[in-house]
């Protein structure tokens, strides 16, 4: 599914590779025609703001966002363990997950980076996409909301890939994740305490990783970081 590639990219470090791109982003996502009308109209626009941003801007907008603060990191894991002792067997589940999948990473890849993730999707069958990316959409719907504060157009991407799930999340996780603190960017002092935080508890007593579902592809994330360049191809 071109789709989940297109979400990639747009997801990634703004890169002139990605600006010369996004112009022909909007035709792939017309010719699968899986994203909702709603979410389309809204992806529409921040596809635009990367065709004629300037990438300095782009560049610094996006660090803003997604590098300093940990309730946008793009990071799955990030949002269920903290810094909690599980992220090591996590990292290596979900790795296996995408090998025995026949998905190949660099081994300087780490496997819960969203795009890389997105990626992951595009290799799937729809039906298996869908239910894959149902189990972190409360992590994803949370994230959206965060982005809404902000006014940012790249929420559209989380309300997009919420919208392509086979199941709603729950509103009580995703409102369990929206507790926390969500400080302003430049309040360095702020950011470095949350950092600090442990794990997110999803109700008393219980496991982040238990109520997204023991078995479940959110117990196997963790956080990672993947370095991309360039905007992946969509041809």
């Amino acid at each position: 599914m071109k789709t989940f590639k297109i979400l990639s990219a747009l997801l990634t470090y703004p890169s002139q590779d990605l600006i010369a791109a996004a112009p022909e982003f909007g035709a792939v996502l017309d010719s699968e025609n899986i994203v909702p009308a709603a979410q389309r109209r809204a992806l529409d626009i921040l596809i635009e703001e990367i065709a004629i941003g300037e990438l300095y801007d782009l560049q610094e907008g996006y660090g803003l966002l997604f590098d300093r603060s940990r309730t946008l990191a793009l990071h799955l894991f990030e949002h269920v363990h903290g810094e909690s002792r599980d992220r090591g067997q996590a990292m290596v589940d979900l790795k296996t997950l995408y090998e025995d999948a026949g998905f190949a990473i660099a081994a300087n890849e780490l496997p819960d980076f969203i795009p890389l993730f997105l990626e992951f999707l595009s290799t799937q069958p729809v039906a298996a996409a869908r239910d894959l990316l149902a189990q972190p959409a409360h992590i994803l719907a949370a994230m959206a909301e965060r982005l809404g504060r902000r006014k940012s157009s790249y929420r559209a991407i989380f309300d997009t890939l919420v919208a392509i799930v086979a199941e709603p999340p729950h509103r009580e996780i995703v409102d369990e994740l929206l507790k926390g603190p969500d400080p302003d960017p430049m309040d360095f002092a702020a950011l470095d305490a949350a950092w600090e935080e442990e794990e997110v508890k999803f109700g008393p007593g219980s496991q982040g990783q238990n109520a997204c579902g023991h078995d479940g592809l959110v117990a196997r994330l963790r956080h990672a970081k993947r370095a991309v360049n360039s905007a992946p191809s969509v041809n």
